[in-house]
């Protein structure tokens, strides 16, 4: 069983910062892509960022310059490094993993998500 596992969320003034974290359980899970998404109140959910194992990042438009991810291959673990916060930055952010499970020799791609933590930024 494969579980994504958030910290990082709170409260924050405007300009604060935060830093969210996400590690992925299960031996049997090789990840690929992993990211951060985010939605808010009466809104879609959206891409924030996104990482590939090789290192390759995108982000979304209003978050460029502003947050920043990275990940570390070893721990399956995917971070983002949110500064200069606006009350528009306020939603429920949620990792993402996307990667292969393997069992014997078959290996099945997989998407996973996590359970979400609230970023609440105040102005």
């Amino acid at each position: 069983q494969v579980q994504l596992v958030e910290s990082g969320g709170g409260l924050v003034q405007a300009a604060g910062s935060l830093r969210l974290s996400c590690a992925a359980s299960g031996n049997s899970f090789s990840s690929n892509t992993m990211g951060w998404y985010r939605q808010a109140p009466g809104k879609q959910r959206e891409l924030v960022a996104t990482i590939t194992s090789a290192g390759t990042t995108n982000y979304a438009d209003s978050v460029k310059g502003r947050f920043t991810i990275s990940r570390d291959n070893a721990k399956n673990t995917v971070y983002l490094q949110m500064n200069s916060l606006r009350p528009e930055d306020t939603a429920v952010y949620y990792c993402n993993a996307k990667g292969f499970v393997t069992s014997g020799d078959v290996a099945v791609s997989r998407t996973y998500w996590g359970q979400g933590t609230q970023v609440t930024v105040s102005s």
